[in-house]
């Protein structure tokens, strides 16, 4: 678990720049951008681990970090499913060793939340099953947040409202965990939960009073 004064929050997947622009001139959001990956980065990890490392040392409420280390990993995942190219778990399975690897390693450990950015309140798209809706989210449901709006004003407000409705829950078990739950998960049960998603409000706009504390305990829900 994290010691840090701020709850560390991963935006998964891409964010318009307007969107980023709009939380970043929040006083309770610190916008914690990454760096640009090295040649020898090409999925962007260790650019992302730095990005988190420079987030637990924010001190302001929250830290937005628009980058993920696990964003190889959710990308071949999805592909794996993706019965019109095939790919089969060769590409995931090297992009989990080598997550977990660097997770073994501390180059990373887990933010305290991801935050998912979509344009449908059931997270759909064209592009496949969500990694972080997915597997992600059923070892750990208050860990992962949603919100969901179709402009980028509203997607701006709908970070905001989202990171100050974060909900307390069990931490993160290992990352190897994870990668064998995500091994074991079927995409129809991601179906089943992003019809719960459009059909119940409290779980696409987390309603609930968040708890109180530092780091992984979201402080006390106000105007962020």
């Amino acid at each position: 678990m994290r010691h840090s004064a701020s709850t560390v929050v991963v935006l998964a997947g891409p964010a318009p720049a307007e969107v980023l622009a709009a939380v970043g001139r929040s006083m309770n959001v610190a916008l914690i951008r990454p760096e640009n990956p090295a040649a020898d980065d090409s999925d962007g990890l260790r650019a992302a681990a730095d990005a988190l490392q420079r987030a637990g040392r924010a001190t302001s409420p929250y830290a937005l970090v628009p980058a993920d280390p696990l964003a190889a990993v959710a990308a071949s995942w999805r592909a794996m499913w993706d019965v019109s190219r095939q790919a089969g778990p060769d590409a995931f399975e090297q992009d989990a060793a080598r997550a977990v690897t660097a997770w073994r390693a501390g180059l990373f450990e887990w933010p305290d939340y991801y935050l998912v950015l979509a344009t449908e309140p059931t997270g759909a798209d064209d592009h496949g099953p969500d990694f972080h809706l997915g597997p992600l989210r059923a070892v750990r449901p208050n860990r992962v947040a949603f919100a969901a709006a179709a402009q980028p004003a509203q997607q701006a407000a709908g970070v905001l409202q989202a990171l100050g409705s974060l909900r307390h829950g069990p931490w993160w078990p290992g990352l190897d965990e994870v990668m064998e739950s995500a091994r074991r998960f079927y995409p129809g049960r991601l179906a089943e939960g992003q019809a719960a998603l459009a059909t119940d409000p409290d779980l696409w706009q987390t309603r609930q009073r968040p708890a109180a504390g530092p780091g992984g305990s979201p402080p006390p829900e106000s105007s962020i």
